[in-house]
């Protein structure tokens, strides 16, 4: 049996007719950029997130960068996130010319360590950009709490966690047990619509969601080169717009988002159960999270050698991320050396990413788990 780490074909297959509708109703209109399709899109995701604004921009990276620059981080300015993300989070900072400022991540959720973000605050920070890692949201109450307290603001990236949420503790603000999806918690929210993410266009795209009217504001003209009427551009911006077609496809997955996401839960309960009592760190689900599994991540010592056992049993695996930002090559001229974030570097090379999709079948998932329990035979023996 071979199994893949994720397969979009199954998805396609099971909406392919309202798919092909949703491409056909397109190519009918021939409006291909922005438009009705894009603004109808960005409505349900604002309504689905729980905000009042949604911009959609032509990716990921695309809405960091604009997210970065409507909450005024400039050059000279610092930006604390987390070393153990992909490098798309820290090349928006890069490219507003501000300082990325890493604070190392908890060996539990693999989120940021939020006890330790005041002290990487000086009077240079400008904004918190927390990752909600692998579909698990971040501590939120800690991050706005210290948010607030020194005036920063809060970017989170939840190219990863699309309808994860989140619920708020007693003291935080707001109601406890209040629950409400990332990427409304913070000043902005950053979405990716890669074609791997739980939410996913047939090819690139992103959005922003904000309960800011400025913010709001500044992205729609940042992302459409500055401009509100074709030739009467207001600012210099960049050619960040959301395909028509890809907001159509999107329109169309969004209706069953819940629903996958729900599958992806049940199929992380499976796994987790089948997983106990060996030796695998299996993934962990806060009290106040609600987590999406973009991704089933877990966690052994014996990482490459069950990878390649489980590779020639036919069950592909991936690694999300082998190498944290502060030792990869591009940010050497940052000065960081190995044992300055110890959590993520420790963490790395125990990581292994299982596959997770929603129609992952339970006998494709039991033939997994018992492959690996059987490799955790074979070593004990050894």
């Amino acid at each position: 049996m071979t199994i893949p780490l994720v397969d979009l074909k199954k998805q396609y297959i099971a909406i392919k007719d309202e798919i092909l509708t949703a491409i056909k109703r397109v190519m009918e209109n021939a409006s291909f950029i922005l438009g009705k399709e894009v603004e109808e899109f960005e409505e349900e995701f604002a309504s689905f997130c729980g905000v009042k604004y949604a911009i959609g921009v032509s990716s990921g990276s695309a809405a960091l960068h604009l997210a970065l620059i409507a909450c005024g981080v400039k050059e000279g300015d610092e930006v604390i996130t987390t070393p153990y993300t992909f490098i798309a989070t820290t090349e928006a900072i890069s490219r507003v010319r501000a300082k990325i400022a890493f604070v190392d991540i908890n060996s539990q959720d693999y989120n940021m360590d939020v006890s330790k973000i005041e002290e990487k605050i000086t009077e240079k920070t400008k904004a918190i950009l927390p990752v909600h890692l692998y579909g698990h949201p971040a501590d939120m109450d800690s991050i706005m709490e210290i948010a607030v307290k020194y005036n920063l603001k809060v970017i989170e990236d939840a190219a990863q966690a699309h309808g994860a949420s989140y619920r708020s503790r007693s003291g935080s603000g707001y109601p406890a047990q209040a629950e409400r999806r990332v990427g409304s918690v913070g000043d902005v929210g950053c979405f990716s619509f890669y074609p791997g993410k739980n939410l996913g266009a047939y090819g690139d795209g992103g959005m922003i969601v904000t309960n800011d009217e400025e913010i709001a504001g500044k992205i729609r003209l940042l992302r459409n080169h500055g401009r509100r009427e074709k030739y009467e551009h207001l600012i210099e911006g960049y050619n960040y717009r959301l395909d028509a077609l890809q907001a159509a496809i999107l329109k169309v997955k969004l209706a069953r988002l819940n629903e996958w996401n729900e599958a992806r839960r049940s199929r992380a309960k499976l796994y987790n159960d089948l997983l106990a009592g060996t030796n695998i760190i299996t993934p962990l689900e806060r009290e106040y999270a609600k987590h999406v599994y973009h991704l089933y991540v877990i966690r052994t010592k014996e990482r490459d050698e069950l990878r390649k056992h489980l590779e020639t049993k036919g069950a592909a695996t991936g690694l999300h991320y082998p190498i944290p930002l502060h030792l990869q090559r591009a940010y050497s001229h940052l000065g960081y050396k190995k044992g300055d974030f110890p959590v993520a570097e420790e963490v790395s090379q125990e990581i292994l990413s299982l596959p997770m999709f929603p129609e992952l079948t339970d006998e494709e998932l039991r033939t997994i788990a018992n492959v690996i329990r059987d490799f955790g035979t074979i070593h004990k023996h050894r």
